[in-house]
């Protein structure tokens, strides 16, 4: 459906002119790995770095894969699993700047009687397909010798998956923090069986754009990396007043915030330039991997790592 739906809109959509578009709109959810962009915002780092930038919300994967493919956006905040999933579809883009890695803070939360990954067979779970929620339930379901076919798919946003459960729609949900926080808050009975801890390296997210918006807009899109690395360092100076811009971009209640942030690790401009010499490829490839093992269907294969990465990018905002 996603493949489809990719190629509709580049069959339909108007000629974008990339190179010349202002400000640079960047599409993101309200996932708090991607807190940085709104600290830059709010703080003013991006036109202290000489670039104007529009960030738009979305709350649908689908939603925002389709803005940066019609040319709505310019740069997405993206998970490498999307990552992957888009350049399997034909769309040329890469990944030029590592935003965050999830451990705690993606999981799988259910009610009574579901205890474990295990007791979800034949219960009813909401997730967001393609999305990270979707690979994170696949990798817990093949952990715990199961598949997607013994459970009872329930398509839901993110967002949404949590309060579905509480709400008795669902035995259970797969979804990311603040939501998951917000939902073990709406009722005790309710508990974390399975986080992406379990997987380290499996969650993660980039930056990313077209190929040929990447090599036309090079001094731009370093000036957004260092604008970043601006806010990456004002949140570890300033926890309180960043994680409060944070808490209200993405609608959490900053005690809820404060512990859901634990699980989320963030990467400035050494820590790209660090993980992109080597750790990022591996985590990259066992990502593929598990991909192509859970969802051989729709992912027999996967890009190299040298198609998918634009590291010149942080090596220029380095300069």
């Amino acid at each position: 459906m996603l493949k489809k739906l990719l190629f509709a809109l580049l069959a339909t959509s108007a000629t974008v002119s990339m190179a010349s578009a202002e400000p640079v709109r960047i599409g993101l959810q309200p996932w708090l790995g991607y807190g940085p962009l709104w600290v830059a915002a709010e703080k003013g780092y991006f036109e202290d770095r000489g670039v104007e930038v529009e960030l738009i919300n979305f709350n649908w994967d689908q939603d925002v894969n389709a803005a940066l493919v019609s040319g709505n956006i310019e740069v997405q905040a993206a998970a490498t699993n999307t990552m992957i999933n888009l350049l399997n579809s034909g769309i040329e883009l890469k990944g030029f700047m590592i935003m965050d890695a999830a451990y705690e803070a993606d999981a799988i939360i259910a009610g009574e009687g579901v205890d474990s990954v295990s007791d979800l067979e034949g219960k009813s779970v909401a997730y967001e397909l393609g999305a990270t929620s979707d690979l994170l339930l696949n990798y817990a379901l093949r952990e715990n010798d199961l598949s997607i076919d013994d459970i009872d798919p329930v398509p839901m946003g993110a967002s949404e998956a949590g309060l579905a459960a509480i709400a008795g729609r669902v035995d259970a949900a797969v979804s990311y923090e603040p939501y998951i926080s917000t939902a073990l808050a709406e009722d005790n009975n309710f508990k974390v069986i399975y986080d992406a801890s379990a997987a380290p390296g499996l969650i993660s997210d980039l930056l990313v754009a077209e190929t040929s918006y990447i090599e036309e807009n090079k001094d731009t899109l370093a000036a957004i990396v260092k604008a970043w690395d601006d806010a990456v360092s004002f949140i570890r100076d300033n926890p309180d007043e960043g994680g409060q811009i944070i808490a209200n971009a993405v609608g959490s209640p900053i005690d809820q915030f404060q512990v859901a942030f634990e699980g989320v690790r963030l990467f400035n401009l050494e820590e790209n330039i660090e993980q992109f010499s080597g750790p990022f490829q591996e985590a990259y490839d066992s990502i593929g991997s598990i991909m192509m093992e859970i969802n051989p269907d729709n992912v027999p294969s996967y890009p190299n790592v040298s198609e998918a990465l634009d590291t010149s990018i942080v090596d220029l905002a380095a300069e």
